[in-house]
């Protein structure tokens, strides 16, 4: 093991630095398939696809020899008024597997990368339209959009905000789907809950839609507690910012690329935003990349005035990056060859999540289970004075104990295991936790 001034010079990201260091736990040295192995020489099996990302799991020999030969031919070209091919393909790769009028996009480095970029996006676009009053942002209670300032600001998660105060005025936050009193147990979409949306009427009334530039949401919320969408809401959702002309903005950084067995969550509810924002999955992981998506209107809106202006005054160093666009064609053609995607392979692998997370149900200090797609939570009851306690020592647990890795969100246990994941392995990580909430107290 290290010591613990071996780990001292990188300051942790979402981590408890201090006890983290001084535990020294959970560092890994390789990766490969469902699994890590970490420094102790243990194969761990990989609940969370890395973080969300891994699709396609880890060290895919294509994803990996793509990435070996574009840095070997071309390491890096800006974006700037120069471009190199792989960047056009990329775009067309995503926008062709996207519904219409999702024609464009713009490559960011990361999902908090693309949030602000979306939300920059909507306000330029009601400018270039006259509409430039349209400056208010709606988001969600207990929803995530990401660590830069504009994701921030409109992220309903307190702990991620309590201690950076005001940062944008205009931000207004519909209450989180989250209904255990009529929801829990749910297998998929909750029958439930449409009506939460009914509160964004009464936000638009209160402040005026003229002021609105757009509402974002996850399709599911993730790092909010593994939240379903209520059958319908997503739906009601759209149809009252085209009623006044708000943009609705789908934050898609966990549920695109397979999570839910097709393409992307618009696909799966048949719910298509007008803007979509992209990440993770979109390298399965392998090199920093993002994306935001836009429906044809948008990007017209901006393409005005004298041909050599720049139109959107935004953009990245590493924008359309050559390593992370070829990360990104080979991951596709890794989920088409593979069937990935298909309804067959994530029903099967969907069902036996399904039902084993749910097996879950009578176990100790278990108040909630709820799944949909690769995608599942277990909420446990929370320790008097001590918010998240219990879910951090099922977590260690299920590692330590069972060399199971799982993510913790609040109170919650939440799976996104890789798109490879067997059924084989599905029953492993289920029984890893069913023992660690047997043991925990």
């Amino acid at each position: 093991m290290y010591q613990t001034n071996d780990l001292e010079s990188f300051w942790m990201p979402f981590t408890p630095n201090r006890q983290f260091k001084k535990r020294g736990e959970r560092i890994m040295t390789s990766a490969e398939g469902a699994h890590y192995t970490d420094e102790r020489g243990k194969k761990i099996l990989d609940g969370v696809a890395g973080l969300w990302c891994c699709n396609a799991g880890h060290s895919h020999p294509k994803i990996v020899e793509a990435i070996r030969e574009q840095a070997g031919k071309l390491d890096f070209a800006p974006s700037f008024n120069t471009a190199h091919s792989l960047a056009f393909q990329a775009a067309n790769r995503l926008v062709n597997m996207l519904p219409d009028p999702l024609n464009y996009a713009f490559f960011t480095n990361s999902g908090s990368e693309s949030a602000d970029t979306s939300m920059k996006i909507a306000l330029g676009y009601h400018t270039a339209r006259g509409e430039g009053g349209r400056r208010a942002f709606v988001s969600r209670t207990r929803g995530y959009h990401g660590v830069n300032i504009g994701g921030t600001a409109i992220t309903g998660i307190a702990p991620n905000r309590k201690m950076f105060g005001h940062m944008m005025n205009g931000v207004y936050h519909l209450p989180p789907t989250h209904d255990l009193a009529r929801n829990a147990y749910s297998r998929g979409q909750p029958e439930h809950g449409a009506d939460f949306a009914d509160r964004l009427e009464e936000i638009v009334a209160l402040h005026d839609p003229s002021t609105i530039a757009a509402v974002i949401v996850e399709p599911v919320a993730g790092s909010g507690g593994v939240l379903i969408p209520p059958k319908g809401y997503l739906e009601r959702i759209r149809a009252i910012t085209e009623k006044h002309g708000i943009l609705l903005i789908f934050d898609e950084v966990i549920t695109g690329f397979g999570r839910l067995g097709t393409p992307f969550a618009t696909d799966y509810f048949g719910v298509v935003p007008d803007i979509a924002n992209f990440a993770k999955g979109i390298t399965s992981g392998t090199v920093p990349m993002g994306a935001v998506a836009v429906q044809s209107g948008i990007y017209d809106a901006f393409m005005q005035g004298p041909e050599e202006m720049i139109e959107f005054a935004h953009g990245y160093t590493y924008t359309a990056h050559p390593l992370a666009c070829a990360a990104m064609l080979a991951t596709m053609e890794v989920y088409e060859e593979e069937n990935l995607f298909t309804a067959g392979s994530m029903e099967r692998n969907g069902k036996v999540l399904e039902d084993a997370v749910h097996s879950l149900r009578d176990e100790p200090n278990v108040i909630d289970t709820r799944n949909l797609g690769m995608i599942a939570g277990v909420e446990v009851s929370t320790r008097d004075g001590k918010p998240t306690a219990r879910a951090l020592d099922i977590l260690r647990h299920a590692y330590n104990e069972n060399q199971v890795l799982v993510r913790t969100t609040g109170d919650t246990i939440a799976f996104s295991p890789p798109l490879i994941f067997t059924e084989a392995h599905i029953h492993e990580m289920i029984e890893a936790v069913r023992a660690a909430l047997r043991a925990v107290d």
